[in-house]
Formats: C-alpha cells, structure tokens, sequence
C-alpha cells in the first residue's frame, strides 16, 4: 500500500517548478528571439578570457593555485552580473 505524503511536502516539489516557469526571458536580436541566458553565457566566457590576459600580463596568475577552478568561476560571476544588470525585473 502507497503511503500518502504530507501535503506540504507535496506543495515544496511543485512549487518551485511553479516559481521557476517564467524565468526564461527572450530578447529580440535582429529581429531573432533569443534567449537570455545565452547572451549572459557568452558574455561571461568573454568577460573571463580578458580578464586571463589582463591577469597573465600583469603577473597576477602566477598566484592562482586551482587555475582550472578561478576562470570558470569568473565566467559564471560574470553571466550573473550581466543577468542582474539587463533582466532584472
């Protein structure tokens, strides 16, 4: 026999999918719908790869020990940043 759940954990599986549903904005590029998330990802990846020459040039990276862990991480504060500052409602 299937036990029944508690109807607030059955509201706290549905509602973030309920919460999340239009968090999705599409912008016109050129008249193209585009999504959003894909402007902030290719700003990020953009935003990191100069932030790596400006930190290679200037001697800065020598002092980041998990390399692989630091620029992914920029990318993604990045395409955060960009998300806050354009699709803020």
């Amino acid at each position: 026999m299937a036990r029944s759940h508690p109807r607030w954990l059955r509201a706290a599986t549905v509602a973030p999918a309920v919460l999340a549903a239009g968090c999705d904005p599409i912008v016109n590029v050129y008249g193209s719908f585009f999504p959003a998330w894909a402007i902030c990802l290719l700003a990020g990846l953009v935003g990191a790869a100069l932030l790596r020459i400006a930190f290679a040039a200037s001697g800065l990276e020598e002092g980041f020990v998990p390399v692989l862990l630091v620029y992914p991480a920029l990318a993604f504060g990045i395409a955060c940043g960009v998300w806050l500052a354009l699709f803020r409602s």
